[in-house]
């Protein structure tokens, strides 16, 4: 090995070191009660052996819109333990509509392409979709049979997963979006947190402590 090449593996080898030194200080931070909190009672999972990272959120809520790259980002790059699982939150009435949506596209198998799309459509586009016929015509100009949208969103199975959705909103003692409950346990939020990316990095440190607590 030449000298130069040993002195830059020498310089990656002392910036990884830094970077981890400043992840573990930074996770040695996290406060119970403080930067995140233990739900009073721990609820079900739906990811088996893998840590389950349930993001609460609704398409209407900008903080949710903003935190999507984050999520994106990280989903890339999570550790191989952890699963990410969506939950449209039912906190209103007014959010059953949007709730609903999100279980529509999933029944028509088209909730990857049309996720962030009606993210966009509310969010950029200042389309805020809040009644049926707005949904409709947002999903036929995107190629989906008028007749198919509507057996899809009246469904029964939609109809099921939409109570369910309301039901663990409140079993998620979450009292606002975007939320992160990590193992059915611990519930973080970007505010509780200091902000998005130091939330994804409460989430990590969330997964390897329930993943040690298993």
């Amino acid at each position: 090995m030449t000298k130069r090449l040993l002195t830059r593996t020498l310089m990656r080898l002392a910036l990884a070191a830094i970077v981890m030194a400043a992840v573990t200080a930074r996770a040695a931070e996290f406060t119970p009660g403080v930067h995140y909190f233990t739900l009073k009672e721990p609820q079900a999972v739906q990811t088996g052996s893998q840590v389950e990272v349930l993001e609460l959120f609704w398409y209407g809520c900008p903080h949710c819109y903003d935190l999507e790259p984050y999520l994106e980002k990280w989903v890339k790059t999570k550790s191989e333990n952890a699963e990410y699982v969506r939950l449209p939150a039912v906190l209103r009435r007014s959010w059953a509509l949007h709730a609903r949506a999100f279980y529509t596209f999933e029944a028509l198998n088209v909730l990857d392409k049309l996720h962030r799309d009606f993210f966009d459509e509310i969010h950029k586009r200042k389309n805020r979709i809040q009644n049926t016929e707005q949904l409709e015509s947002f999903v036929v100009q995107r190629g989906i049979d008028k007749e198919q949208f509507y057996e899809a969103y009246n469904s029964f199975a939609v109809d099921s997963k939409l109570r369910n959705a309301q039901l663990m909103s409140a079993r998620y003692e979450a009292n606002g979006v975007p939320a992160i409950v990590v193992d059915g346990k611990y519930r973080a939020t970007a505010s509780s947190a200091g902000g998005f990316q130091e939330l994804m990095q409460l989430v990590n440190h969330l997964v390897e402590k329930a993943a040690a607590e298993r």
